[in-house]
């Protein structure tokens, strides 16, 4: 009877086997491999380089490798913990507490190839690596605000922030590629189950308008800058008129890239396209240039000026409180009078006024391919009062980005071509390039009165009302600015925006560049700090560029 037992009880066992593999491997076969054998494994793509024009690399990968114990497997702690002592150069309580950990593995950290080498020659039991991409930046902070950074996810995976990382990041990434394989309970592959291997795509390596060499000068010369004008921040932006390629980019304070995270968030944001301010007097020559296209005023037309404007209930005056009488609309920007100025703002209309700032591209995002771009503040039509027209004639109670100037302003100059800004030449993989083009936004003024804008510049740096130390033999033409800055809603005569936007050389510019220095200590006007700083640079890129003299 026992045996009958038993021998009933197994074939019952023997039948629910066999059932459920009947199940498993004919009624439901997918569901029980993936579940029990299929292991599905992410295969990470290299992220791809960014270089400067000429081919330097500006942002690359290293590999690194994380360090990690396995507690259980180390057989003697002290011999263990003298080995690798001396190696990470990590004290010996640190080792053991991380052995007396009850974990089966530990992350301990970052290592190079010959700390890994060095650890594998001990061939100490528990010691094991993996191996991790990092980004490298060969240049350090050079470019910080340009590239951006590469940070992680809530999930531990690579992201780009600000500036080149964050606007490419999809192009840079790349594609992951999987790996399927069947492996027993033991973590071993099955070599007659399934081994699928869909490999990844690289990111695509992207090649920047930016000149490593002329992003050395910039920041070169703003750092000296630093030292002399003492100011709060400040941006220079170099670019080509003609095509609106950005040819350096550089702000102070910036960052260390490789030690991002020693950083708060504020110094990642890129003053040159994120912050607002109001340009001053530099935003003359687009209200000249609009009221010479409108045929409002000739260059040579003479106005009386014989003192301060009233608008309202305000008092408009000169920067010096000085007036000469009858002077040229040249010798409005020469002097830079806002007098003069509000002058043409009337001679021109409320409306065209309003129409030609919009038609600069104020007001709206330029369209530059970096992540964190502001579009500026331009208040409606209707909120608009007479003293606002008067002020924004002289930059005056109306706020732009660095960006959104030098593109307004390279139109001036380059036959009126309103250009979107960029900084990515070319981006490529191994399968196919895309090369980048200037594109025309608008026509912001024609080519004739372009010229004339071009020489009243000229004039301007001429005769202006400091002498600069000017390089010799060449044309350059440009324009000075001070702002006082707003604070609680009252202007602050001690504490402006300083900026200068020049050219060179002025027949066939080969480059303009734009300086905002913000609350400079050792003088608060533009032609003081900005200008000479401006000068520095031109001098340094007329020989970089090679560029011969014109008298």
């Amino acid at each position: 009877m026992r045996l009958k037992l038993i021998f009933i009880a197994f074939l019952v066992v023997f039948l629910l086997i066999i059932g459920k593999l009947f199940y498993l491997q004919i009624l439901n076969p997918y569901t029980a491999q993936d579940e029990l054998y299929l292991k599905t494994r992410k295969i990470l793509p290299q992220r791809g380089k960014i270089y400067d024009r000429l081919g330097q690399p500006l942002a690359v990968n290293i590999t690194n490798y994380l360090l990690y114990f396995e507690p259980k497997k180390v057989t003697d702690k002290y011999v263990f913990t003298k080995k690798v002592e001396d190696i990470l150069q990590i004290e010996e309580a640190t080792i053991s507490a991380k052995l007396d950990s009850n974990k089966d593995w530990i992350a301990v950290k970052t290592v190079d190839k010959d700390t890994k080498t060095k650890l594998e020659a001990t061939q100490l039991a528990g010691i094991g690596f993996e191996n991790k991409n990092n980004r490298y930046y060969p240049e350090a902070s050079l470019s910080a605000h340009l590239l951006g950074i590469v940070g992680k996810t809530d999930l531990g995976d690579d992201v780009g922030y600000f500036g080149v990382e964050g606007f490419y990041d999809k192009d840079l990434a790349g594609l992951p590629g999987l790996l399927k394989s069947d492996r027993d309970l033991l973590d071993k592959p099955i070599l007659i189950g399934t081994q699928e291997k869909i490999d990844p795509e690289d990111g695509r390596d992207l090649y920047l308008t930016i000149d490593k060499s002329v992003q050395k000068i910039v920041k070169n010369k703003l750092l000296q800058a630093l030292e002399t004008y003492k100011f709060k921040e400040g941006c220079v932006i170099v670019a080509n008129p003609y095509t609106m390629e950005i040819l350096a980019l550089s702000c102070l304070p910036d960052f260390d890239l490789d030690k991002y995270y020693e950083f708060s968030d504020s110094y990642f944001k890129n003053q040159a396209i994120s912050d607002l301010y109001e340009p001053g007097s530099i935003f003359k020559p687009l209200i000249v240039a609009a009221g010479i296209e409108e045929k409002s005023i000739k260059p040579d037309e003479i106005y009386n000026e014989e003192g301060p404007v009233k608008i309202g209930e305000y008092t408009i005056r000169t920067w010096n409180s000085k007036y000469e009488g009858k002077i040229s609309i040249t010798r409005i920007l020469e002097k830079s009078s806002n007098v003069g100025m509000v002058y043409i703002g009337e001679k021109m209309g409320n409306q065209k006024v309003y129409s030609y700032i919009k038609k600069f591209g104020f007001g709206e995002l330029t369209g530059i391919d970096l992540q964190g771009e502001a579009g500026g503040y331009l208040k409606n039509l209707d909120n608009w009062y007479p003293i606002d027209y008067a002020t924004v004639t002289f930059g005056q109670g109306i706020v732009v980005t660095p960006l959104q100037m030098i593109t307004a302003f390279s139109s001036l100059i380059n036959d009126g071509k309103l250009l979107r800004p960029y900084v990515v030449l070319q981006a490529k993989n191994s399968d196919q390039e895309k090369n980048a083009q200037a594109q025309v936004v608008r026509q912001t003024i024609s080519p004739k009165t372009s010229a004339i804008i071009r020489k009243m510049l000229v004039d301007t740096v001429e005769h202006g009302e400091v002498n600069w130390a000017k390089p010799k033999g060449y044309k350059i033409g440009g324009k000075t600015g001070t702002a006082q800055i707003a604070v609680q809603g009252k202007y602050d005569a001690t504490k402006t925006n300083a900026s200068f936007i020049g050219f060179a050389p002025a027949d066939k510019p080969k480059f303009i560049a734009l300086i905002v220095l913000k609350e400079p200590q050792s003088s608060i006007w533009g032609s003081e700090t900005a200008a000479p700083l401006f000068f520095d640079i031109a001098k340094e890129l007329l020989v970089y560029y090679n560029i011969p003299p014109e008298r």
